[in-house]
């Protein structure tokens, strides 16, 4: 007897489909569109073909943008990922604490980015803010606006109030599921804590462990909001990654096919470095 079909299920599929056609599809064929011409105004266009995204690739401004991204998602993945595993371990599992804690934690994701770079804004500035008034009054030369250094601590420090707490609560998922017969085993063997950590939590957490670098590899890389409002992308071009030079060159200059061919360029780095994560990660976990 053949198999029989409900095809009915594709009527519920199909608005899906539709948004996610209006949403993603659409705008990205717009900007391949804008990726290959050039105008002059009027809202008449002629044929670049590839001239535009040759220009991207032989741009140093280009470049210099790709190694501050590189730079700044390299440190973020160094301190968020350790960070966020030392708070999940030393996190309660039982009792009234647990909520708590996760409450806490989840509260810098709760807020807008905007309002996460408008509250850090304020936070540095040295005549008012508490941060750098209090670093101004220990005698530490602080000033994030002028100082390149300055600006790039700032940054740094408030990706990783912002976004650690995401990584504390992915890993924090995956040792509450590790069972309690696994912690009793471990203390009959007599094994310490480092050996706890190694041979039981981490492969536990493996797994969560590469949402937690995927996610994180993949904010840090695309982030905009925050560094814009703190910094603007200055001093000089010290803090303008690849999403405010994009902004600024379809804003700023609109140039429109020069910054729709960036940002295709953009998309697909980013695509290109998340599944070397995945790969790498997913090989490493079927080698243990």
């Amino acid at each position: 007897m053949g198999r029989t079909w409900n095809n009915k299920a594709w009527f519920m599929v199909l608005p899906v489909l539709l948004l996610v056609a209006f949403s993603a599809i659409i705008p990205l064929m717009t900007v391949v569109n804008y990726s290959v011409q050039d105008t002059f105004g009027n809202n008449v266009f002629f044929w670049a073909g590839s001239e535009w995204f040759e220009e991207i690739l032989h741009s140093d401004r280009f470049w210099e943008a790709m190694g501050r991204n590189l730079i700044f998602s390299a440190i973020i993945l160094v301190i968020e990922i350790p960070l966020g595993i030392f708070i999940a371990l030393n996190m309660p599992k039982k009792g009234w604490g647990v909520p708590v804690c996760l409450v806490l934690m989840a509260l810098p994701l709760l807020i807008p980015w905007n309002v996460v770079g408008t509250i850090w804004q304020v936070f540095g500035r040295v005549d008012i803010g508490l941060l750098g008034y209090t670093l101004r009054t220990l005698g530490f030369d602080y000033n994030y606006v002028n100082d390149p250094f300055d600006a790039w601590i700032t940054v740094i420090v408030m990706d990783v109030w912002h976004w650690t707490s995401l990584v504390v609560l992915l890993c924090y998922a995956g040792l509450v599921s590790i069972p309690d017969a696994y912690y009793q085993a471990a203390k009959i063997d007599g094994a310490s804590r480092w050996a706890i950590f190694r041979y039981i939590q981490l492969p536990k957490m493996n797994r969560v462990l590469l949402i937690a670098v995927l996610l994180r590899f993949m904010d840090s890389f695309m982030i905009y909001t925050e560094p814009f409002v703190v910094t603007g992308g200055g001093p000089g071009n010290t803090t303008t990654f690849l999403s405010i030079d994009l902004v600024k060159l379809a804003i700023g200059e609109f140039n429109l096919g020069e910054a729709a061919a960036m940002s295709i360029v953009y998309f697909l780095i980013i695509m290109l470095l998340s599944w070397v994560f995945y790969t790498v990660m997913t090989a490493y976990d079927e080698e243990r």
